[in-house]
């Protein structure tokens, strides 16, 4: 089995060092060996879990479904599916967030074009944008 140092292990799996600590001390991977130096001395164990970690958050999975789905893969009391239950509830809330997205593109580009088909000087993107403030929205001032 082999023996990494933090800087070692950031190397492998792309991750930052203070991260890896976050993660130790969260309780998101394994705590570390400790060196007679008192340095944290990683194995492979660490780094299966460190790149499993990584590949769930580029998912966008947050620290919480991460810390779970590890849980399920070590635990024998859970049913296999609720790792699916995750991953569909996660599904869905991309599905919303990009649904979101798109719909706010669609208004920047009607903004967009208002103002690109006239005048420099009769550009109507902050008339555009004024009109659809509501007065009854909360606005906070910055001074």
């Amino acid at each position: 089995m082999a023996i990494y140092g933090i800087g070692q292990l950031a190397k492998l799996t792309g991750c930052k060092i203070t991260t890896i600590r976050y993660y130790e001390e969260a309780s998101i991977i394994p705590v570390a060996q400790r060196s007679e130096g008192n340095q944290r001395r990683y194995n492979d164990e660490h780094l299966q879990c460190l790149r499993f970690v990584r590949h769930c958050r580029s998912l966008g999975f947050n620290l919480e479904e991460v810390r779970q789905l590890i849980h399920l893969q070590d635990c024998n009391k859970h049913s296999p599916d609720e790792a699916h239950v995750i991953a569909k509830k996660h599904l869905q809330d991309v599905l919303q967030k990009i649904n979101q997205l798109q719909l706010l593109a669609n208004e920047l580009q009607e903004v967009v074009k208002c103002c690109s088909e006239g005048e420099a000087q009769g550009c109507q993107t902050l008339s555009i944008l004024n009109s659809h403030v509501d007065l009854n929205d909360s606005v906070t001032v910055v001074k």
